[in-house]
């Protein structure tokens, strides 16, 4: 058990997990660096401290500072949000030498979960079905990799083992470019990542992206929290989230959540956890699990009725969790808007200072930010400002109160991707829950051929 918690991060989610702490009645540390200074959950911080400047490598990157908040302020366990060090095995490792808890699964769960390799070949081995590809990492004999190209059937993607948010991939449509696109991406792979292993994919056309929500403890049990789908990105990055996914059989989405909880016990996971799937043509193919809370986990919360950072922090103090799978009942469709200070049109953050900020409220609206009227935006760090999230009791109340939400939202001095967020709402075919992973992009396009995206 531990009675005080260093939140090793910023800006909402620093702000989202101290409320879950005070909740549970513990006592929070906060970290800040200088361009953070007057950010609205320092004050609210039972200890606050400055470990470095604006630049996250010298502050929320030092490993070495965070651990000696932790030991100066005599915090128990640290919590990483997400992003920055939330799925680095070294880090959590380095917690547990200090004596200290780390709110999240064990470092060796993170490290095969972080290697794609490794994650896809435990997936396998608990029966969570899997794109088609390489059984490991590629060499470089032609012969042999375009043997395994054919087995999976072009156009194949490569993948970098250790890569992630979009990095480390590329398509390959004709055998004559496999042998150059291997090489390419390895060599890419070792300078991004450290880590030249590289490994091959069926290409799905037109899926869509899927998760499913995990949270596990340490005697044994684990449940799924229903899907989400977060198919609307740009460039990799997720703009768009909703909970439950729509149009998906019920029966196929509990069989492959039941495969997704029996795969936690397996590996022995604790905590809570997103299993990432593409979805085609009534399939879901397995591509990655994060083992830490993400962005979009409102919307589960929303349609739950449970507190997943809550949930976290109890798993990490060695509770069991309060339910059975029998116990989860989803209820309604929510939505999510990433609210981001970018310029609209051509997607250019736009930070500065806010002149003006009023948050949308009413029944069936929460507002997860960090932000404020003459807060000021920085530069070195991710654009996201604020998460809307709406709950219907349907999916059109959900879409309804989302656009009166974002009506309701006003955001001076910077601007914000809130009238994209307006035309999408519109737009028919997401209306009809009947676009894929490529569908935003193509309408952003130049030529602005959404319809191509689902073609």
């Amino acid at each position: 058990m531990f009675n005080k918690v260093l939140i090793a991060n910023r800006g909402e989610i620093a702000l989202r997990v101290l409320r879950a702490c005070k909740a549970l009645d513990l006592a929070t540390v906060v970290v800040y660096s200088t361009a953070d200074k007057d950010a609205s959950y320092v004050a609210l911080a039972d200890e606050a401290y400055c470990i470095g400047p604006a630049n996250s490598t010298k502050s929320y990157m030092n490993q070495a500072a965070l651990l000696g908040v932790a030991k100066v302020s005599g915090a128990q366990a640290i919590h990483p949000g997400y992003g920055f060090l939330s799925e680095n095995a070294g880090f959590a490792e380095k917690v547990m030498q200090a004596g200290l808890i780390f709110i999240g699964p064990s470092p060796e769960n993170i490290r095969v979960m972080g290697d794609k390799i490794a994650a896809r070949n435990a997936m396998l081995a608990s029966n969570v079905p899997c794109v088609p590809g390489s059984k490991g990492a590629l060499g470089s004999d032609e012969s042999s990799l375009l043997t395994i190209a054919e087995n999976i059937g072009f156009p194949v993607i490569i993948k970098a083992s250790a890569g992630g948010g979009g990095r480390g991939m590329r398509i390959v449509h004709d055998p004559s470019e496999l042998l150059s696109a291997v090489k390419l991406t390895q060599e890419e792979a070792r300078k991004t990542f450290g880590n030249p292993e590289v490994y091959l994919e069926k290409f799905l056309q037109h899926p869509r992206h899927i998760e499913i929500q995990v949270v596990s403890d340490s005697h044994g049990n684990a449940i799924w929290l229903g899907s989400r789908d977060c198919s609307l990105q740009r460039r990799h990055q997720k703009v768009l989230e909703e909970a439950p996914a729509p149009n998906v059989d019920s029966e196929l989405l509990a069989r492959v959540g039941e495969r997704c909880a029996q795969a936690c016990m397996a590996i022995g996971y604790q905590g809570a956890g997103t299993f990432e799937f593409l979805y085609e043509d009534d399939e879901f193919y397995f591509i990655e699990m994060n083992t830490r809370i993400q962005v979009e986990h409102p919307v589960t919360e929303m349609t739950t009725g449970l507190d997943i950072v809550q949930l976290q922090i109890q798993i990490a103090q060695g509770e069991k969790l309060p339910l059975e799978q029998a116990d989860v009942e989803c209820k309604g469709h929510s939505l999510e808007c990433r609210i981001n200070a970018e310029d609209p049109d051509s997607f250019v953050p736009t930070p500065g200072k806010i002149t003006g900020w009023e948050a949308p409220g009413g029944l069936g609206v929460r507002v997860d930010t960090h932000i404020y009227s003459g807060a000021v935006i920085s530069p070195y760090y991710d654009s996201m400002v604020a998460k809307i999230i709406t709950h219907g009791k349907d999916r059109d109340e959900a879409f309804a109160k989302m656009r009166l939400a974002l009506r309701e939202t006003h955001l001076s001095g910077i601007l914000s991707n809130i009238p994209l967020h307006q035309t999408l709402l519109d737009d028919p075919s997401i209306r009809s829950s009947s676009v894929d992973i490529h569908y935003l992009e193509k309408l952003l396009s130049p030529s602005g051929d959404a319809k191509e995206a689902t073609s």
